[in-house]
């Protein structure tokens, strides 16, 4: 059974801002998938995940970004990470994950971009 996941959504012009609370990982990367997914089939162009409530992230939750990304991209739009934990920034890039999704430093950085 999967665990629900809290996720704070609030607009900045035309970005949507996603923030994660707590964990995302096999029980509930699913209902993630199927938020970002759902909001992209809404017609939301620019996504920016936001970690600052984030205090782990496993494969699962990787794969639903990677997804996404992609996702996202074949419609012209830009999903861009910020505000990782430094434990959390370093598995982004020892799996190289952060050469295909942007990580950006602040959510300032990343709705200006």
């Amino acid at each position: 059974m999967a665990n629900n996941i809290e996720v704070l959504e609030e607009h900045e012009g035309n970005v949507l801002v996603l923030t994660p609370v707590g964990r995302v990982d096999s029980s509930n990367a699913p209902l993630f998938e199927r938020m970002i997914k759902d909001r992209i089939d809404d017609g939301e162009t620019h996504i920016v995940v936001d970690f600052t409530k984030l205090s782990f992230i496993s494969s699962s939750g990787m794969r639903v970004l990677l997804i996404g990304a992609k996702s996202i991209r074949s419609n012209q739009g830009k999903l861009i990470l910020c505000s990782m934990r430094d434990s959390i920034r370093e598995i982004f890039s020892i799996s190289g994950f952060d050469t295909i999704i942007p990580v950006v430093k602040d959510r300032v950085a990343a709705v200006d971009a």
